[in-house]
């Protein structure tokens, strides 16, 4: 079998080994893909697999002998997948890799956005707390979690992770999602309506898939329905943000602060209305990334190609 990665850096910089995948076929890596290399490069492969790189329903009419399609990845969109499911290419993707790694960052997003860690650290290194009069000095507001309210939107496994956490730290969790698990229900966490959970929340952290009800859902509408000086935190897709009215509701502080790990289009344009807001942290989508979770990620697509090998697709999501 030959066996092709179209985009493997973000996956594998070095760190990782694609050795699992070898004992099915030949297998060869590339860094990243131009999009008028696919073709060219996929035109003899019979498993392919993409993290961003685009698989389009003209791509696949081209390459004939792809029998099966890997996304390194939660996220399928960049693959058509009913184009493929026409020509009979199951597409497994990878579920569940990045939980923990998720939800942490999550928090992690959140406290600096409390304490402004690294401009305090940043700071001190500049001379300033050598130069100051007294034996503390602090340049951003801080902020105390504990007895505050997280509404959480998307409440799978990454939000109740978040939630455990946040929990810990001594907070009350809002949570709003299309199915529920009555079972998650306690004295500190309980569903509620969209509405009820943007009224009533100190922070807004987005866990939800992408999809057409969910894109733009924070807008000036919503946010308007926030309290006021509220923190949004998005790990999870950037267009459920509107870029432009978050960048406003930040300049005018009906936002307290924001801090995202994704934005609309991505690499980040320099035009990105966020790039002009006010205490907004942005992060270049590395929440996924740590080596543990990039290993698992790892195991699972070599998993997922040893059940096509065998004849049993698994994860597939065009059944």
């Amino acid at each position: 079998m030959k066996i092709v990665i179209l985009d493997g850096y973000t996956e594998n910089p070095g760190d990782l080994s694609w050795s699992g995948m070898e004992q099915f076929g030949e297998v060869t890596v590339y860094d990243r893909t131009a999009e008028e290399l696919i073709i060219q490069r996929i035109g003899d492969a019979e498993a392919v697999y993409t993290n961003k790189t685009p698989l389009t329903k003209s791509t696949l009419e081209a390459c004939p002998g792809i029998k099966y399609i890997g996304v390194l990845a939660t996220g399928y969109n960049v693959v058509d997948i009913e184009a493929a499911k026409e020509r009979g290419i199951p597409v497994s993707n990878i579920p569940s890799y990045g939980t923990e790694a998720v939800a942490q960052f999550t928090i992690a997003l959140l406290l600096e956005l409390c304490h402004h860690i690294g401009d305090h650290s940043w700071s001190v290194m500049e001379g300033d707390w050598i130069r100051s009069e007294d034996f503390c000095y602090w340049n951003y507001p801080l902020t105390e979690l504990a007895g505050k309210t997280m509404g959480i939107i998307g409440f799978g496994k990454i939000g109740q992770a978040t939630a455990k956490i946040a929990q810990a730290l001594g907070m009350k969790i809002l949570a709003y999602s299309r199915t529920r698990e009555d079972g998650l229900e306690t004295e500190t966490c309980r569903y509620v309506e969209l509405d009820e959970l943007l009224a009533n929340s100190d922070v807004i952290s987005l866990h939800c898939p992408l999809h057409p009800d969910t894109q733009g859902m924070i807008n000036k509408e919503t946010i308007a329905k926030m309290k006021d000086h509220v923190m949004i935190l998005n790990s999870s897709r950037g267009p459920l943000i509107v870029e432009e009215d978050l960048k406003e509701a930040l300049n005018s502080g009906k936002v307290w602060g924001a801090a995202v790990d994704v934005v609309s289009a991505e690499p980040m344009k320099e035009d990105n209305p966020l790039l002009k807001a006010r205490n907004c942290i942005i992060t270049p989508h590395i929440a996924w990334a740590p080596k543990e979770t990039r290993q698992r990620l790892m195991d699972i697509a070599v998993d997922n190609l040893r059940a096509y090998a065998e004849g049993c697709p698994q994860n597939v999501v065009n059944k």
